[in-house]
């Protein structure tokens, strides 16, 4: 039965109040309660002027819920704070390229912007709590209007091409946590900032990789907060502050590549919990201090390359918690005298190029966890001892110019350490032997470099069997015989330097099969950071990489007594960058089909005995930045064009048929052999001819 129900308390002047509250809600970004109200005002108008009764409007009410999502009140739905988006704005405006995703016409909520997290704040919009926009290739200025996010917790700007100094106001953020700046241009000094002052959450500094100059800042006591500081990579100067040492909470410390000087103070011992620490690369100088002993959280330092002298602490060479210590290229003297019952952590060591005094401590041999070792020039001398054999997880070994002696030894102990993938031994073993053991076997081996010992005899048979070599040097010595014909079946092989040898007979042609330089489809297992390599030319270091991965892939058989041609499958290698077959007796000519060796970068075919002409293909070469084909048997014009403009005529010099000009009066040796057998064949018909001529004359005359 129906009922129906009188209203008559609501008044005009009610629903003009609940407007206005309506209204109220909405200038406050109140959009859903501003619904509700509005929604209530408008039923409330139906039921009055329609007569639908009671029940029917609780139906009414009921169908539009029911079709409506739940969204009151979810915070996700709120849009950015309006001093947000202004900061933001005038952010964007100082960079000098756009960023993807922003776009305040399109979308202004900006916290559905690239790289934006917003909290869940609700009262005027949510607030911009982090802005990471690392690696988007952005260019430009940060201008002070980034410090109107007074809420970001985290700014994240590394890897991209920022340049200018930095605002002060960026450290007024009293609310910032992570500020990571890496990876820029950005100059001027970071110190005097306020750092801290009233930014004091900060937890992480990350400004590497720079170019910040002056001093360390030296207001970062008031960081008590902080964990992770970096500045490596830039030139800052000077001595480390105090201030510095009292960063109690501080676990990683990257100072590494900067200029810093004076010695390292015993305050470092304060860092109770520092994790790692990296100071390498700089102009430190004195003796190390004792202090390790408090360090008992360290697991990594490295400090190499800088101008430390005196012996090692004693707290540190019984540091049970380190895992990686390099201090290479310092002045550091006396024995090697680690404690490895105490390191049993130790997994990565790094004392080359220092004064160290030998011989190689039988003790590190008890280093059972030991993965690499680089002892390499130092003053060491005598034999491998025979406990190395012991070090089974060991991985990769330097021990080149130690003066170590007795290769043979050498190589039947380390042959034990089954894990052993790279090995250097260059500058050792003078004047002796190559072995040739056939029981001698490296599995894992990957890179040998076994240069400059004036070793004599033939390449061993043994080699065949290190089915995974990727490189292999074994320049600046006495080798002699034929370069085997195995070498085409390391698949791996991309550097290959036999340079500056005895070797004779032809190249051969199982070189131009090496797989890896035909697809370039290796993986390379990488050293760690306490190794170096170095490119020996004439003699001297000109390069030094810490990856051999930045080796380029290379054939050099220079300086050697090979005979015969340059094989045309050479074309076959088109992932080789360099090949050198310089100082040889090579002779026929340059195969016109090395114009497919696509990623070739050098070329030197020097001071053979090459003939013919240099193939007009080769201009094709667009990669090649050195050409040297000097001091051979070469003619006929140089070809133009491409690399060739560019090249110098010392690339050309010593080759009495080649010219540049355009019209050429020299001529190859087939065109000189064909047009001398033309002259050799008409010469004695023009003779024969005139004479024949003359005498029919006097016949003629005689006979009237």
């Amino acid at each position: 039965m129906y009922v129906p129900i009188k209203i008559c308390d609501v008044s005009m002047t009610n629903i003009v109040r609940v407007g206005v509250i309506c209204l109220a809600f909405l200038c406050q970004n109140s959009i859903h309660i501003a619904f509700l109200l509005s929604f209530s005002l408008v039923s409330l108008w139906i039921l009055i002027h329609t007569r639908m009764g009671f029940r029917g409007f609780c139906l009414y009410l009921a169908l539009l819920a029911l079709s409506l999502e739940p969204r009151n009140l979810k915070s996700e739905e709120l849009t950015c704070n309006p001093n947000d988006l202004r900061a933001m704005a005038g952010f964007s405006n100082c960079l000098e390229s756009a960023i993807a995703g922003w776009n305040s016409t399109v979308s202004p909520d900006c916290c559905s912007w690239s790289g934006i997290t917003c909290d869940n704040s609700t009262v005027s919009g949510r607030r911009v709590v982090g802005l990471e926009l690392g690696s988007k290739r952005l260019t430009g200025k940060i201008c002070e209007s980034l410090a109107g996010l007074n809420q970001l917790r985290v700014l994240n700007l590394s890897h991209n091409f920022l340049w200018g100094s930095l605002p002060t106001e960026l450290f007024s953020l009293q609310n910032i946590e992570i500020i990571d700046l890496s990876n820029n241009d950005f100059v001027g000094s970071i110190n005097n900032k306020g750092m801290c002052t009233i930014s004091t959450r900060i937890q992480v500094l990350n400004f590497s990789n720079n170019h910040f100059s002056g001093q360390v800042p030296k207001d970062l006591a008031n960081c008590t907060f902080l964990n992770h500081l970096s500045f490596d990579g830039n030139s800052l100067s000077g001595s480390l502050p105090g201030t510095l040492f009292q960063l109690k909470n501080l676990s990683e410390l990257n100072l590494q590549g900067n200029r810093i000087s004076g010695p390292l103070s015993n305050g470092i011992g304060n860092l109770s919990n520092l994790v790692k620490m990296d100071i390498s690369s700089n102009l430190i100088s004195g003796v190390l201090p004792d202090i390790f002993g408090s360090l008992a959280r360290l697991e990594h330092f490295s400090a190499m390359s800088n101008s430390f002298t005196g012996h090692l602490p004693n707290s540190l060479v019984n540091s049970p918690s380190l895992q990686m210590l390099n201090l290479s290229n310092n002045s550091l003297s006396g024995p090697i005298n680690l404690n490895c019952s105490a390191m049993k952590n130790l997994v990565s060591l790094g004392l080359g190029s220092n004064l160290f005094l030998g011989p190689i401590p039988d003790g590190l041999s008890s280093c059972r966890g030991l993965k690499a070792l680089n002892l390499a020039r130092n003053n060491l001398g005598g034999e491998l001892p025979n406990n190395f054999k012991n070090l089974k997880s060991l991985t990769q070994l330097s021990l080149s110019n130690t003066k170590l002696s007795n290769i043979l030894s050498a190589l039947r102990i380390l042959q034990h350490c089954r894990n052993l993938s790279m090995l250097v031994l260059t500058r050792n073993f003078l004047d002796e032997q190559i072995p040739n053991d056939a029981s001698l076997e490296f599995k894992n081996l990957n890179s040998l470099i076994l240069a400059n010992c004036q070793l004599r005899g033939p390449i061993p048979q043994w080699l065949s069997r290190c089915h995974k070599l990727q490189l292999l040097d074994l320049s600046r010595n006495h080798l002699g015989g034929n370069i085997p014909s195995w070498f085409g079946k390391f698949d791996s092989l991309f550097y290959l330097d036999l340079s500056n040898n005895s070797l004779k007979g032809e190249i051969p042609k199982s070189l131009t099969e090496l797989q890896s330089l035909i697809s370039g489809n290796i993986t390379i297992e990488e050293p760690v950071s306490s190794f170096q390599f170095q490119l020996v030319q004439q003699g001297r270091p000109t390069l030094t990489y810490r990856q051999i991965s930045s080796f380029r892939p290379t054939l050099d058989l220079s300086y050697n007594n090979l005979q015969g041609p340059i094989w045309p499958d050479f074309w076959n290698l088109k992932r080789l960058h360099v090949l050198n077959l310089k100082g040889n007796n090579l002779s026929g000519p340059i195969p016109n089909n090395l114009s497919g060796m696509r990623d070739l970068e050098k070329l030197d075919l020097s001071h053979n005995k090459l003939s013919g002409e240099i193939p007009r293909s080769m201009v094709n070469l667009s990669f090649v930045s050195t050409l040297d084909v000097s001091y051979n048997h070469l003619c006929g014009e140089i070809p133009k064009g491409g690399q060739f403009d560019t090249f110098p005529s010392t690339s050309f010099e010593g080759n009495n048929g080649l010219c540049r000009a355009e019209y050429c009066t020299c001529q190859s040796e087939q065109t000189f052999i064909r047009k001398k057998k033309t002259t050799i064949i008409g010469l004695p018909f023009e003779i024969g001819a005139a004479t024949g001529f003359v005498l029919t004359v006097n016949y003629c005359f005689l006979s009237r």
